[in-house]
């Protein structure tokens, strides 16, 4: 975009003063006046026509100590993605196979995207739907991303209810997924019983599945006849006490859960090296563990492996969900976030294979104990992995195993509590920045009954169904879709050139080509083929090899369409709130930043127009737009 244009819009109705000047910012009353002098010039004073927030105006809330960014992203990186997605993900796409473009997808897209969106919230100080003031007709992307949030809110308080309902089983005398009950069938093998000396067991299922699938969910095979089913009254009690528990930690605002993120982003760890030190030690482990870490390359030509890995890589780094955008819209204006990325990107990749290890451990052992030599057809996929591989770990505890099983599922409970404040704190301030006269509390208490409304689906037999349908729908294909919106809106129609400008203003550092090339063209441009190749190979969706009745999958493609027609629709509208008188006009506009883009106090919005000026006066494009934009 022409930076003179553009100055004019953020600009508007200052004349221009000849000769060379220098300026000096003054406020009044919230509206911002600059006055320039020249070299023997009398003194010449504008008036911008630009909101800003005066200082006694409201002033957005910040973190208790910076350092509680750093602990608080962690805590939403690393959540119930890393324990039970993620082993899942490597185990569907050949193990050790799934590493090297895992961590391949982190360099070039997964931290790079992660640095923006902390960069767009920290410098904008906005939630991520008035972030996007940047590029107002792409504003639909955090309309859709916000929805989509809003989605993996409630199937994630799902899964921590079902985390309490161990979490309660675990005071039991007798851990209830150790032994089979009659009902269960003669193909139950125990969990704490070794099938090594009994020739009798060919194969078996273990009593930790068992318990999971036919006494906690009563899963169906299929929802052709018996539908979804009435919700269980014990799941729904433990789905009200995790929103209870998520709102209770809502209503306190951002300090609260800045100061709750120290327990939240560091208890986890102790009881990871416990299980990860047992489960190491179990016979069987290593061949499981190296069945993770061993590279198939073959695999690596498989397309269908970078799309795991990329879609993944969103989950895992929560990136392209507004949360990022959000939370980094509470840090000091100045605050260096670079070291931030590169620590807490780090932490998350090396836990999800830290998670990875004591999952393929565990599952070394159980298919050592169930006589099966494929590692991959141990047990079935979905978030029930970790109810069912790590209850197996606990129960070969010689001593105490209530007591670790208790840890253990906290430490679940724990996580999930992490990503979910983060998710809901997005989905809050968004409405929080909308209507401002409305206290957080009762903004709190609201997102939470909805969500437990919207919740108790998941809590019927057939609810893993339907969360693996809203995971897909909800979550997955729109993440990918809306993240390469993303990109483009804001490396090509705000500018590379641009965001590197901001973050020399904000942080006096330079952008290196890295950062450059991968927002530009790498992340965009992986993400685009993964999509294609998503788009050409789609095949129906299934659960555990059982495929939809024909209204989930019609459910399915509404609840994407919802999410993704947010763009085509804000776009319409921006363009037509537009004060131009012809449409082209009215696009041109709709493409600039609003005319209070900026930082959002006063002072540094006025030295930021004044930054902006130089840039205009001073830098001449290099070369044509495409290598300007990139290394301008």
């Amino acid at each position: 975009m022409d930076d003179a244009a553009e100055y004019q819009k953020l600009r508007r109705g200052m004349e221009e003063a000849q000769g060379s000047r220098e300026g000096h910012p003054q406020s009044n009353d919230g509206i911002s006046t600059v006055v320039y002098s020249s070299e023997g010039d009398d003194q010449l004073t504008i008036n911008c026509d630009v909101e800003v927030e005066s200082k006694s105006s409201f002033q957005r809330e910040q973190w208790g100590k910076g350092v509680e960014f750093l602990f608080s992203c962690i805590a939403l990186s690393v959540g119930l993605g890393n324990v039970w997605r993620f082993p899942f993900i490597a185990l569907e796409n050949g193990g050790g196979a799934f590493l090297i473009p895992y961590v391949i997808v982190l360099l070039l897209i997964g931290r790079p995207v992660y640095y923006l969106e902390v960069i767009i919230g920290q410098f904008s100080s906005r939630g991520c739907i008035k972030a996007f003031d940047m590029v107002p007709i792409m504003k639909g992307i955090a309309y859709g991303q916000v929805y989509s949030t809003a989605l993996a809110t409630t199937y994630y308080a799902c899964i921590m209810a079902l985390t309490i309902r161990y979490l309660v089983a675990s005071f039991s005398e007798v851990l209830p997924w150790t032994y089979c009950l009659v009902e269960w069938g003669s193909s139950c093998v125990a969990t704490g019983a070794s099938a090594a000396n009994d020739t009798s067991i060919v194969q078996g299922v273990s009593s930790a599945e068992l318990f999971f699938t036919q006494t906690v969910l009563r899963e169906p095979e299929t929802l052709d006849d018996s539908g979804l089913g009435t919700p269980s009254w014990d799941l729904v009690l433990c789905l009200l006490a995790t929103w209870v528990i998520i709102g209770t930690v809502l209503s306190k605002g951002i300090r609260s859960s800045g100061k709750a993120s120290y327990f939240l982003a560091l208890f986890p760890y102790v009881i990871m090296f416990v299980l990860l030190i047992r489960a190491v030690t179990l016979p069987g482990a290593w061949q499981g563990i190296v069945y993770f870490l061993k590279p198939q390359w073959s695999e690596l030509l498989n397309p269908h492996v970078w799309y795991a890995a990329i879609t993944q890589m969103f989950f895992s780094l929560a990136i392209c969900f507004g949360t990022l955008v959000m939370y980094a819209s509470f840090n000091d204006f100045n605050k260096n976030v670079h070291k931030d990325v590169i620590i807490i990107t780090t932490i998350d990749s090396l836990t999800s294979i830290l998670a990875g290890c004591i999952i393929f451990g565990i599952l070394g052992n159980l298919a050592h104990e169930t006589n099966t030599t494929d590692i991959s057809q141990v047990v079935k996929g979905g978030a029930g992995l970790a109810f069912i591989s790590y209850p197996e770990a606990i129960a070969k505890f010689k001593y105490l195993p209530q007591l670790f099983a208790v840890l253990f599922f906290f430490m679940l409970l724990v996580l999930g509590i992490g990503s979910n404040i983060g998710m809901a704190s997005a989905v809050v301030n968004v409405v929080k920045d909308r209507f401002t006269h409305l206290p957080h509390w009762l903004l709190a208490v609201g997102a939470s009954v909805i969500g437990f409304l919207c919740g108790l689906v998941y809590m019927t037999p057939g609810g893993q169904f339907v969360l693996n349908l809203v995971d897909f729908y909800g979550c997955t294909f729109i993440a990918l879709v809306l993240a390469i919106a993303e990109l483009l809106a804001v490396g090509w129609i705000y500018g590379v050139k641009r965001i590197c400008s901001d973050i020399e203003f904000m942080l006096n550092v330079k952008t290196s080509f890295y950062w450059r090339i991968c927002w530009a063209i790498v992340a965009p441009g992986l993400m685009f083929l993964v999509l294609v190749y998503m788009l050409f190979s789609y095949e129906p969706l299934t659960y555990r090899g059982v495929q939809y009745p024909p209204a989930y999958y019609m459910a399915g493609w509404i609840i994407w369409g919802l999410g993704v027609l947010q763009l085509p629709f804000w776009a319409l509208v921006t363009i037509f709130q537009q004060p131009g008188k012809t449409f082209g006009s009215k696009l041109r506009m709709a493409m600039q930043p609003t005319a209070n883009w900026g930082p959002l106090q006063t002072q540094k919005l006025e030295a930021y127009i004044l930054h902006r000026k130089r840039e205009a006066d001073f830098k001449r494009p290099r070369g044509g737009y495409l290598f300007d934009n990139i290394f301008g």
